[in-house]
C-alpha cells in the first residue's frame, strides 16, 4: 500500500508540472462586436489601433477578422505607412478570417479595399514574448526600465472570443518521460 500512494503521489505531482507547461492562448475578435468595419467618422479613424493597444496578444494568440464585401492584409511597415500592398503577407477575403500570432514582434493589417486604409481600417499588433520565451529578466530591477510598458492594458472579456490551452512541445516531451520513468519503476 505505501508504495502505491508514492506511485499516486508521485503521478500527481508529474500531472501539475505537467499543467505548468501549457500555453494559454486567446481568440481576440478584431474591432470587438463591430468587426473589421472602416470607421464611420475621423474621430474613429485611428479605432483599429486603439482596440489592438486596449488589448495584450502574446505568441500563440489569434485574431479573428470579420467583415462582409471586404477584405484583410497582412503587410509590411511600408505598405501600412502607404496604405497600398504590392506584395502583402496574407491576403484574404472570405469574410471570416483568423490569422494566428507566430512570433514576438509588429504586424501590419490593412484593408485591401481602395480608400478603406485611408479612412482607417488598418491596424498595428504588437505582440509581447510569453513569459515561458524570455531567456532571462531585464537587467534592471526597476520597473521603469523593464521591456513592458508601465501600465500594460488587460484583453477585455468583450473583445476576446475564446481562450484555448495548447500543450507546448517541450513540456510534452518532458510529460512523457517522466511518466515512462513512473511506470518504469513499477
Amino acid at each position: 500500500m505505501g508504495s502505491s500512494n508514492k506511485k499516486i503521489t508521485l503521478v500527481a505531482i508529474i500531472v501539475s508540472l505537467y499543467m505548468f507547461s501549457c500555453v494559454s492562448s486567446t481568440e481576440f475578435e478584431v474591432g470587438g462586436e463591430d468587426g473589421w468595419i472602416v470607421p464611420t467618422s475621423k474621430t474613429r479613424g485611428d479605432a483599429f489601433n486603439q482596440w489592438a493597444s486596449d488589448n495584450r496578444f502574446k505568441v500563440g494568440d489569434t485574431l479573428r477578422f470579420k467583415y462582409s464585401k471586404d477584405s484583410v492584409l497582412m503587410v509590411s511597415e511600408e505598405e501600412y505607412k502607404k496604405c497600398k500592398a504590392t506584395k502583402p503577407q496574407l491576403y484574404s477575403n472570405n469574410e471570416d478570417t483568423v490569422f494566428k500570432l507566430d512570433r514576438p514582434g509588429l504586424f501590419y493589417f490593412i484593408s485591401g479595399v481602395s480608400g478603406h486604409c485611408e479612412k482607417g481600417q488598418k491596424m498595428i499588433v504588437k505582440v509581447m514574448e510569453t513569459e515561458s520565451s524570455t531567456e532571462s529578466p531585464p537587467p534592471s530591477s526597476s520597473s521603469s526600465s523593464s521591456s513592458l510598458p508601465a501600465s500594460t492594458p488587460k484583453a477585455k472579456k468583450s473583445n476576446a472570443f475564446k481562450t484555448a490551452v495548447q500543450f507546448s512541445s517541450s513540456g510534452f516531451v518532458t510529460f512523457a518521460v517522466l511518466v515512462v520513468s513512473v511506470f518504469g519503476l513499477v
